[in-house]
């Protein structure tokens, strides 16, 4: 259910809808442009019909139940003539069952709200260097959406799938008849469990140009420098040639082994966002109930590459279900 906190009256408005993911890349992005704009809350989505309490929490000995995630509405009003924008900002995504009801209560309401565009971000996983300038792609529903996002100077995507949320998002918004479109910006595959601002800033840029609205990415630009430097220590320090290797030129490319030791130090580094790991908890507990589950599971842990933190209690689920049939 939506609650509905002011009233509003946009002129041509689109709809950006961003929830957490790979690297961040699209809730980073969707908030950073809900704060430059200065964007007000007008609508809030209860969480209740849609995600599952997945853990307890106790404050001074008493146990409490834990707030269900909810979604939130932004609205920007363009005053120099443009398209006015929404935003619609998740604390997290609900559980794959729940994808449909889901996306259908936001585009329904948005819908109502005469939405002209709907946007969604993705981050992309490639074997794109971590220091090189991402590129960003473009999903659309319709043909005619490539020329009108012409301006944002970024290329459509000619074959691939779009999982998860994103893809539901986009396909019902066909089914409503709702241009609509998803940027896909590049992210290293063996980075994909922290931050990527550099990744957001590339969407920004994008998004700016389709706007026509001016946008300061220097914080962002700042926030990508940090995480650069965190991850030029870490290969380098798994590059670091032994005493055999020291009149050698230079260093040998990124390895396999190099990238799991990368991954293992980043793991080390950071850790998935709570929002996750209260996924992964809902995709376990319905696993236990209905094992077909268990791919989605499988999915979510190989994309975090947490797979094997989670592995033993993976393969007891298929311990269990052996034992039913026997």
């Amino acid at each position: 259910m939506i609650d509905v906190l002011r009233e509003i009256k946009p002129k041509n408005p689109v709809l950006i809808a961003a929830w957490p993911g790979m690297g961040q890349v699209a809730i980073y992005a969707a908030r950073y442009l809900k704060d430059k704009l200065k964007a007000r809350l007008f609508a809030r989505l209860r969480g209740k019909e849609f995600f599952c309490q997945t853990d307890i929490a106790i404050r001074d000995s008493v146990i409490e139940l834990q707030d269900y995630p909810e979604g939130e509405f932004y609205y920007w009003e363009n005053k120099g003539g443009g398209q006015d924008v929404i935003i619609f900002l998740s604390e997290m995504q609900p559980q794959a069952e729940k994808f449909v009801s889901y996306t259908k209560e936001i585009i329904d309401f948005v819908h109502a709200l005469d939405v002209k565009m709907i946007l969604t971000f993705a981050a992309m996983v490639t074997s794109v260097d971590y220091v090189r300038i991402p590129k960003v792609r473009l999903a659309v529903t319709q043909r005619e959406v490539v020329g009108r996002l012409a301006k944002s100077e970024v290329k459509p995507l000619r074959t691939g799938q779009i999982s998860g949320l994103n893809g539901f998002f986009l396909g019902m918004a066909k089914e409503k008849n709702i241009p609509a479109a998803c940027f896909l910006g590049e992210i290293p595959f063996y980075a994909t469990q922290i931050e990527n601002p550099r990744t957001s800033h590339a969407i920004l840029n994008a998004l700016s140009k389709f706007l026509g609205i001016s946008l300061d990415l220097s914080e962002l630009s700042i926030a990508a420098r940090k995480i650069e430097e965190e991850l030029s220590r870490l290969i380098d320090f798994v590059n670091k040639p032994s005493e055999d290797d020291l009149y050698d030129d230079g260093l040998d490319p990124i390895s396999l082994d190099d990238v799991d030791k990368i991954r293992d130090l980043l793991s080390k580094q950071r850790v998935i966002p709570t929002s996750t790991k209260r996924q992964i908890e809902e995709l376990f507990s319905k696993a236990k109930d209905n094992i077909s589950c268990a791919a989605d599971l499988k999915r979510t842990l190989d994309d975090w590459h947490v797979y094997k933190d989670y592995e033993d209690r993976f393969l007891e689920l298929f311990k269990r279900e052996n034992k039913k049939d026997q």
